[in-house]
């Protein structure tokens, strides 16, 4: 009777134990995870395109956050108290350019002892200059500052990642390889963006388009288009009536037929020339803003840029 009790404990005891195991086991290997999940380096971004980009060489390596809503314009966003928060405590905060983003310099000399490194993604880019309409504020001045829309030309986009892939690097060296294969991987999508570009848009015979805003500089003078903005580098900008009269006129002579807004913006402008002039309009979008159920359809910076050349090859042929 003793025998058939003691087996009986030492079977619990060994039940018990296994189980302990077992779940020892488990608690490793979910505080294993954990600790894998704590050492992915943490980035901050801007808007769509630095947070396409980045995910594109960073992918699992990092937790990437975009910082401004798909549905306000980055233009006129500012941060709260919590985003500075955010872009203090990742290891990088990663925006396009002090021209676009206004106020990353004065967060910048603010966070003295920010955790992050503060990455200009076109740094290195050559800007050109625009030109911010001041005519409706009632005089004939223009005030000249660099236009920042360099994710807009596939060949500029391609130095972006660059300066992105070697942020990375400095800061998660143990990941290197990855980066750099990522890296070279997207890099050869935005080649044959580009190539598609070129081949459709180098040799067409109209060469004329009007924009809302001067977004499209870059690609413009990529391949050999002219844009002839309506107002200056921030679609918020109005145009003076004598600015849309000269329009009309240029309009008429060049036969345009399409006046083109972003997505992001009101079309309110583009449509009053459009009425002007007996034209239609129609979307370039200037991608500042995709928003999270458009990323979930699989829309991404290739698909609406290739959209974009679509639309441009169409409008041109028919003018």
């Amino acid at each position: 009777m003793k025998n058939i009790k003691l087996r009986s404990l030492l079977s619990i005891s060994i039940s018990l134990f296994l189980l302990a195991g077992c779940s020892s086991k488990s608690i490793s290997t979910s505080n294993k995870s954990k600790e894998n999940e704590s050492k992915k380096i943490k980035i901050v971004t801007t808007f769509y395109p630095v947070y396409e980009f980045t995910k594109n060489v960073a992918k699992e390596n990092a937790d990437i956050k975009l910082l401004i809503p798909s549905s306000i314009e980055p233009h006129e966003w500012e941060p709260t108290p919590k985003d500075v928060g955010a872009i203090q405590n990742a290891d990088l905060f990663i925006y396009n350019s002090p021209y676009m983003e206004t106020w990353v310099p004065n967060i910048e000399k603010s966070l003295s002892n920010k955790k992050s490194s503060f990455i200009e993604a076109s740094s290195g880019i050559s800007l050109i200059k625009g030109k911010e309409n001041e005519e409706e504020q009632g005089n004939n001045n223009h005030s000249e500052q660099m236009d920042p829309h360099v994710w807009l030309s596939p060949v500029l986009a391609q130095k972006e990642v660059q300066n992105i892939t070697k942020a990375l690097i400095n800061v998660d060296p143990a990941h290197k390889e990855e980066y750099k294969k990522n890296s070279d991987d997207y890099i050869k999508k935005l080649q044959a963006l580009d190539d598609q570009y070129r081949t459709t848009l180098m040799n067409m015979k109209n060469k004329e388009i009007i924009t809302q805003h001067a977004a499209f500089g870059y690609l413009t003078k990529q391949y050999g288009l002219v844009q002839v903005p309506i107002a200056g580098l921030s679609p918020s900008n109005e145009p003076s009536p004598s600015r849309l009269a000269d329009l009309k006129q240029f309009a008429k002579s060049h036969d345009i037929n399409t006046i083109f807004f972003e997505e992001v913006a009101s079309p309110k402008v583009a449509n009053t020339l459009a009425n002007e002039v007996g034209a239609k309009t129609a979307v370039l979008n200037t991608l500042e803003g995709l928003s999270e159920e458009e990323q979930k359809q699989g829309i991404d910076y290739i698909s609406v840029m290739e959209k974009n050349l679509q639309i441009l090859k169409k409008v041109l042929e028919n003018k």
